[in-house]
């Protein structure tokens, strides 16, 4: 019986993709696909070839044919061979030759050299080796049926991880059933207001209420899904929450009542009572952010909303403050009438978060491997917040310093009219930053209007914060009072 191709490609262990067009003989045009597949750069330097033989199978053409084509390319330099390691591309071969830009199109701009913009954990600090060996028990120990089509509510081994770890870390009041994965806090709002990929079907409508500050990308998201926002203004005592009652119409409020981003304070007790006593009294609901309710430094972690009332608040989550935002992972835990409407919403098969990837936190959440992970980061940030504090107090003591009581960022309040002056320095000095003005609602009053820079303290590598912080010094207003 002849061998089938399948059987060639499991016998040769090594897929080598080539057309032989070239007009001519066999050998030629082989000869002449080899050379080209390392002349562009498919084959690099060093890619061991399969044997002559199983090339030969593979391409349907005679043993001689390939084995002529190896030795013309061997003598020419192409390629290399030595007994007992087989045939290779030469590590001399000439690489692929660079792209030109086109005419017209300016260079690419090189990167900051510091990156102080908030929301940016530490890449280096990813948990690799927790991560591996919570991903190698999670798939050894899952069921086959975990590698089908996903389940578009989620794992149920992570919801009930998830469950217990809210409930003791957070105070979230909820079961395994209650909870819907997502890939993170922007998909949960696309599946709740039926933006890009729920066609206008989510379970919620606008008008929403929101901080007067927060995140410009939430607020577009929000609006190409055909949703009015409407800002409640912020003060120390976080947002005005006692304003949703003179605002008409109004559904739901989306707030960040553990640390108000960008400004960093938390919601007062009153407030959260106040905006939970108007989600009740109007039939609405609060949709609580808790972007990086794990870090908490000076006193003890502020609670859910969602415990006051899990009928009135859906509590929203991710790990890309925690572990890191290539984890495309997060939860919305759901009053009960909510999780049939938004599963509806996502559609019957899971297409955002990966199974593997469930698995693996959820083994990392039960293993308590994600708890000694965020005490470790919470240290760790903690001693970069000192530095930053350090700093200023030493080079820049007239610059007022808030939101320093959690999370990755603080807020550094500048004199007024001084914001754009101060980035543009920093701009200069290569310090990527963020000013306080490009959170602010469009719509929102035209006072209390504070200049400031959001400084992300987490992101820069250990070796890299020192000079950040020194080129952040000399970016900033001198004191002229």
């Amino acid at each position: 019986m002849s061998e089938s191709w399948a059987d060639a490609a499991e016998r040769i262990g090594i897929d080598l993709h080539l057309t032989l067009s070239r007009p001519g003989s066999r050998q030629a045009a082989l000869t002449h696909a080899l050379r080209e597949a390392v002349r562009a750069g498919r084959l690099a330097p060093g890619t061991r070839l399969p044997p002559y033989r199983s090339l030969a199978a593979d391409l349907g053409v005679a043993r001689n044919t390939a084995a002529g084509a190896y030795a013309e390319l061997v003598a020419e330099g192409w390629l290399v061979a030595r007994q007992g390691s087989g045939t290779r591309v030469a590590e001399r071969a000439a690489p692929p030759a660079p792209t030109r830009r086109p005419a017209g199109e300016p260079p690419r701009p090189a990167g900051p050299a510091h990156d102080l913009r908030q929301g940016r954990p530490d890449a280096g600090s990813f948990p690799r080796t927790a991560w591996l060996a919570a991903a190698r028990r999670a798939l050894t120990a899952a069921p086959d049926e975990a590698f089908g089509p996903g389940d578009p509510q989620g794992r149920v081994e992570l919801r009930r991880a998830l469950a217990e770890y809210l409930a003791r870390a957070r105070g979230v009041r909820t079961t395994p059933d209650r909870i819907v994965i997502c890939s993170g806090f922007a998909h949960a709002l696309r599946l709740l207001f039926g933006g890009t990929g729920g066609a206008g079907r989510g379970p919620l409508r606008g008008p929403l209420a929101v901080e007067a500050y927060g995140l410009a990308f939430h607020r577009d998201l929000l609006a190409q899904a055909g949703v009015r926002t409407v800002p409640l203004e912020i003060d120390e005592h976080g947002a005005r929450t006692t304003e949703l009652d003179t605002h008409r119409g109004l559904r739901a409020a989306l707030l960040t009542p553990a640390h108000q981003f960008p400004t960093g304070g938390s919601l007062h007790a009153s407030r959260r009572t106040a905006a939970v006593d108007w989600a009740r009294t109007r039939d609405a609901l609060v949709l609580e952010d808790d972007y990086d309710g794990e870090f908490r430094y000076d006193r003890e972690p502020v609670g859910s909303v969602q415990g006051l009332d899990p009928e009135r608040v859906v509590y929203l989550g991710s790990v890309s403050k925690s572990l890191s935002p290539a984890i495309r992972l997060g939860w919305m835990v759901l009053p009960e009438r909510l999780v049939g409407q938004v599963l509806e919403t996502k559609g019957l098969r899971e297409a955002w978060a990966g199974v593997p990837d469930q698995l693996t936190l959820a083994e990392l959440l039960a293993s308590g491997h994600y708890d000694r992970h965020v005490r470790r980061m919470r240290q760790r940030h903690r001693h970069r917040r000192d530095r930053l504090l350090a700093a200023l107090a030493a080079h820049a003591p007239h610059i007022e310093v808030t939101g320093i009581a959690a999370g990755l960022h603080a807020l550094l309040r500048l004199p007024a009219g001084t914001e754009a002056a101060t980035l543009a320095t920093a701009a200069r000095l290569g310090i990527a930053v963020d000013g306080l003005g490009v959170f602010r609602h469009p719509a929102a009053a035209a006072a209390p209007v504070t200049d400031g820079l959001v400084v992300g303290y987490a992101g820069p590598s250990e070796h890299a914060y020192g000079a950040a912080l020194a080129a952040l010094c000399r970016a900033l207003p001198p004191d002229h009072g």
